[in-house]
């Protein structure tokens, strides 16, 4: 690694050429999806993007975001109590500048491709140079970063990565990301259901025919703008609703994700008479289906299980296109097992830039964390 050099830029535009044959096996590097950030990122986020040289040569790519949480309304509406309102006040006073090394819209290890085998200990050597570069350049501009976060990491490449630079940092696990690996064998949903015991097949049927008058539809980039602020209202209903926030989507991001990555991109709506009353959203990303964000009427979801046929409708076109596996990623757990999808311990790392603040990271950062209680469902027979 000694003839390794990065470079930050802050604009697509700046970006070498090579850029997207570095990151060609995971979309959410690619310059499309990064265009999708720079036209529709949340708007307390800035991102960056690193460029890995050898020599002249780029051999590596990675994504750093900034969140600036006093720019947010609310950080989750949906649990009041104590101790999120303590929660709340440590953040916005403590932690309200936070970097990113990897994507915080995400689940899963999205932050970096390279090309090349690179040691785990040249890359936490390389993420640490890399975020100090940066509190650097937001040190010019009058503005401390609290917080660092090394973001999402699989349990392999986390035991290794502790070993060398993360070794003094605080490992934390979050919610898991729920993935589901689909078997080679299944070709149609029939397939499927079949698979399924007979207590989670009559839940299927069950859902589906609360599901009758639903009408779905894959939607075009005109019909995404069109509808562009029904489908906020319906997001952000969802999104406020969670237990906790870090940042709220712009109001253009869905269209200009269709724009920008066409048919890599679903957005498929769900009408009730011819009314909008939900939607979810899918990346095909290779060989993986990664599910996006999504939304819906709270009441319609009630009465027709709306968010439990959103599952299934993912899942058969996951097994429909022959994807390897559906990434559902965190949050309804216990719902997203009843489906099939099993937990995968994601693993971060994270330090204060306060040194005496940073000793408290172990007793402090479990006591903001939401609690969490569920038990995974096993549907197949």
């Amino acid at each position: 690694m000694e003839t390794t050099t990065f470079t930050i830029y802050s604009s697509i535009a700046q970006l070498p050429v090579t850029w997207d044959v570095v990151a060609a096996e995971n979309a959410f590097l690619q310059t499309p999806y990064l265009k999708v950030l720079e036209a529709s990122a949340p708007t307390n986020m800035q991102c960056f993007y690193i460029g890995v040289f050898e020599a002249s040569e780029l051999m590596g790519v990675a994504l750093a975001q900034y969140l600036d949480l006093n720019k947010l309304e609310s950080f989750g509406e949906r649990d009041q109590c104590l101790k999120t309102y303590i929660r709340n006040f440590v953040f916005k006073n403590f932690a309200s500048h936070v970097l990113f090394l990897g994507n915080n819209m995400i689940t899963g290890q999205n932050g970096y491709a390279f090309t090349k085998n690179i040691d785990h200990k040249s890359i936490s050597k390389l993420l640490m140079a890399c975020s100090d570069e940066i509190i650097k350049y937001f040190k010019n501009q009058q503005i401390t970063i609290h917080i660092v976060s090394f973001k999402d990491f699989y349990q392999p490449c986390a035991e290794e990565l502790k070993q060398y630079g993360f070794a003094g940092m605080y490992e934390f696990n979050t919610q898991p990301n729920m993935v589901f690996e689909l078997p080679d064998s299944w070709k149609t949903n029939d397939d499927y259901i079949a698979a399924l015991s007979k207590k989670y097949r009559d839940q299927y049927k069950r859902s589906h025919k609360k599901f009758e008058g639903i009408i779905t539809k894959e939607l075009s980039v005109e019909e995404i703008v069109s509808k562009e602020d029904r489908i906020y209202e319906l997001y952000y209903h969802v999104a406020k609703n969670a237990p906790f926030n870090t940042f709220f989507l712009a109001r253009n991001h869905f269209s200009t994700f269709k724009e920008q990555c066409g048919d890599r991109f679903v957005l498929c709506g769900y009408f009730l008479n011819e009314k909008l009353v939900g939607f979810h959203t899918l990346l095909l990303n290779g060989t993986v289906l990664e599910t996006y964000f999504l939304g819906y009427d709270e009441q319609v979801q009630k009465e027709k299980m709306l968010y439990l046929n959103m599952l299934y409708n993912m899942t058969k076109f996951g097994i429909e296109h022959q994807f390897r596996k559906i990434i559902f990623g965190r949050t309804a757990l216990e719902i997203k097992s009843s489906v099939g999808a099993a937990p995968i311990q994601m693993t971060g790392f994270i330090y204060h830039t306060n040194k005496w603040i940073d000793q408290l990271m172990s007793k402090v950062f479990p006591k903001l964390e939401p609690s969490l209680a569920w038990q995974q469902r096993h549907p197949f027979k």
